[in-house]
């Protein structure tokens, strides 16, 4: 049987700067032990694992789902945060871009997944 936790590996330069980035800016908990350095919204069993190396900046895939795209962004926005693709309505779902200190961008997506 394979659990219900998980992690999500992303290459950052720096795993400490990118854990407070997530913590501070973005509102997500964060742990800190040697090279596991994890952040994930409170309650979840998914982490992301902020892994030090050679960064690749890009778009991870990974998407933070929240009850209201446009207020995040806004909130983001006022931390300081790089929103890459402000809120957009499509037919399939609201949603919209941010990217971290090394240029990876991440989803934020409306709906009931939260």
């Amino acid at each position: 049987m394979i659990s219900k936790e998980m992690s999500i590996a992303v290459m950052v330069s720096d795993g400490k700067k990118s854990a407070d980035f997530f913590k501070e800016k973005v509102g997500l908990e964060a742990s800190a032990e040697g090279h596991w350095v994890v952040v994930w919204p409170e309650g979840s069993t998914l982490k992301v694992h902020l892994c030090e190396g050679d960064v690749d900046p890009g778009n991870t895939g990974i998407a933070f789902y929240v009850p209201d795209v446009a207020a995040k962004e806004a909130e983001l926005r006022k931390n300081g945060v790089n929103i890459t693709m402000p809120t957009k309505k499509e037919s399939w779902g609201t949603n919209a871009m941010f990217a971290d200190p090394d240029g990876n961008t991440y989803w934020l997506k409306e709906g009931a997944e939260q």
